[in-house]
């Protein structure tokens, strides 16, 4: 391929009265200049004008961010027309016949018929090529891939309708690195920006060349509202723990940081201690049997020479942060989700735990630190996975149960202070302010709470798009809260009203974090967003192959963040300084 191919298809696109690509990266390995193949770029053209370039006063149309949009390419209503998808393939073999052999895939759902019709069309050639697909998100059921269809050793052409903000081809990018591949070219329809633009073209390791850019129908990139997503962190290091159960898609056993190691459990039933600076295994405990597929979900909490944690067992283990031998193990439960909280000055770890029991299913124990005797219990009828907050202020304890009730205790007795009564199970833990005596928590019937923390009654209540299996944040004055609507919110404290919201590519199990100042959230689509807590505008991004179901972590010292995804996976990530 060679640059007199991309001058080529600059006079031609003149000769059908388009405009030309810019991207010195447009090369072309046919010949463009042939009768056929003008006729068809000239009716591919028309139709994509005619049929799928809407505007913003024709229908209505909303971008992610809530904007109208001036205008969109609705390409999946062309590329199900026959003669349609039949001149995209021949436009693509036209252009890519002298690559032969290779490949081709995309992602889900707009690139299938593209492959489809590009493998039909190779057999029609006698060039017969194998295609694949990537799932927006793998399959958590049956064979629970995220690759469909046979990937081999021959070149990759990945295919798409457009490209504009970079994410889904950045997202496919991460997927087959995963596995080992790199796709050497990039076909797509119509792209949005200048393709020198993009990162993938930017490092000269991949050429992309799309049939039409905004020009070529007589727009602008300035008015599309989606902005460009650069990736504004690096991979130090990675680490993935065997046998990961694909199934359950909760939050799992997050990760938990000291100085220098990272402590989380596994579906596998390992709970690992990683050294923080290069990823590698300091030492690992295996726990019991798993139950109904699910081991450790619990995340850990450590305290000066231990660490702490629960699993689906039905036991709750201390065990030395140094070396990982047990301190104790309590035996009594049967299975436990919840993650622990301590309260050092009182020598006490609360926890959820989970019986067989048909009148008492839940219950919230409380820990002697140093020897896991019991000190105090309260049951419940139904199951407990919320996990605890313990209020070193008021020497409380607050947890919710899958009876939709919130429990506040005296920590020191167990004495129940108050209950409150919400419309859904409560999964996650709680928020603390301590300034207005406030505490926040989200509940399954799609609801987030702020009640008075000494009485119990309700401050503020913000209804979400479906149920909340996160725990909220306050920050300054808002509370900051997520939702498997796959939306982020920001709610003024003083008037309950919504200071702004933005909505992630998937749904969002995870908690968010505050980071230096900025919000970390994740989501199911593998993105994780740095956010400006003040705009809700997105400043940095991340992105991964698997589902994100946990809060990042962070080391100050390092300025090291640890992300976790829901395949028992953690990215050591490095902020990119860019200039």
């Amino acid at each position: 391929m060679t640059e007199l191919f991309a001058e080529k298809l600059e006079r031609f696109k003149e000769v059908v009265r388009a405009k030309a690509i810019s991207s010195k990266n447009q090369d072309i390995a046919s010949n463009p200049a042939s009768k056929l193949f003008s006729s068809r770029f000239a009716k591919f053209k028309e139709i994509i004008r005619t049929r799928s370039l809407i505007f913003g006063n024709q229908e209505k149309m909303v971008a992610a961010n809530g904007q109208d949009l001036g205008f969109i390419f609705d390409i999946r209503k062309v590329i199900l027309l026959p003669e349609a998808l039949a001149l995209v393939a021949e436009l693509f073999w036209d252009i890519y016949e002298k690559e032969y052999p290779f490949q081709v895939g995309g992602q889900e759902s707009d690139a299938i018929p593209i492959i489809t019709a590009i493998i039909m069309k190779g057999m029609e050639r006698g060039k017969p090529v194998s295609g694949f697909y990537i799932r927006k998100r793998r399959k958590n059921v049956g064979l629970q891939r995220l690759v469909e269809g046979p990937v081999n050793d021959q070149k990759i052409i990945l295919v798409d309708d457009l490209v504009n903000s970079g994410l889904t081809i950045t997202r496919q990018l991460k997927v087959l690195h995963g596995i080992g591949r790199t796709p050497n070219l990039i076909f797509t329809i119509v792209n949005f920006r200048p393709l020198e633009d993009y990162a993938w073209v930017k490092n000269r390791k991949i050429k992309h060349t799309s049939l039409f850019s905004l020009k070529d129908f007589g727009l602008k990139n300035d008015v599309t509202p989606v902005p460009l997503f650069v990736e504004s962190y690096r991979t130090c290091w990675k680490f993935k723990s065997k046998d990961p159960n694909f199934f359950y898609v909760v939050p799992k056993s997050g990760p938990a940081l000291d100085d220098g190691k990272i402590y989380f459990g596994s579906d596998s039933g390992i709970f690992w201690s990683l050294q923080q600076r290069d990823g590698s295994v300091a030492w690992k405990f295996q726990v019991g049997e798993k139950a109904l597929g699910k081991s450790i979900f619990s995340s850990a909490t450590i305290h000066n020479d231990s660490v702490y944690f629960g699993a689906y067992d039905g036991n709750v283990y201390s065990l030395n942060k140094e070396n990982g031998k047990p301190n104790w193990i309590y035996r009594e439960a049967e299975w436990v989700g919840s993650s622990p909280s301590i309260a050092p000055e009182l020598g006490l770890l609360f926890i959820g735990l989970e019986f067989a029991l048909p009148r008492e299913k839940g219950g919230i124990v409380a820990f002697n630190l140093k020897t896991g005797e019991k000190i105090w219990e309260y049951r419940i009828a139904e199951y407990i996975h919320s996990s605890p907050l313990y209020i070193k202020e008021l020497e409380a304890v607050v947890i919710g149960g899958n009876d939709h009730a919130v429990y506040f205790f005296e920590a020191k007795t167990g004495k129940l202070l108050w209950k409150f009564q919400t419309g859904g199970e409560i999964k996650a833990s709680f928020a603390f302010e301590a300034e207005r005596n406030l505490i926040s928590f989200g509940s399954f019937d799609g609801r987030l709470y702020v009640l008075d923390v000494k009485s119990g009654k309700r401050q503020l209540e913000f209804v979400t798009g479906d149920h909340i299996y996160s725990t909220p944040i306050f920050y300054e004055d808002s509370i900051i809260c997520t939702s498997l609507d796959k939306r982020i919110y920001c709610v003024d404290l003083g008037t309950g009203k919504l200071n702004w919201s933005y909505r992630c590519g998937g749904r969002i199990f995870a908690s968010p974090a505050i980071i230096n100042g900025y919000i970390f959230i994740g989501s199911n689509d593998g993105k994780m967003c740095e956010i400006d807590p003040k705009t809700g505008k997105v400043v940095g991004f991340f992105q991964v192959s698997e589902r994100i179901v946990n809060k990042v972590a962070w080391n100050q010292n390092t300025q090291r963040l640890f992300l976790p995804t829901y395949a028992n996976e953690i990215y050591c990530l490095e902020k990119i300084e860019r200039r």
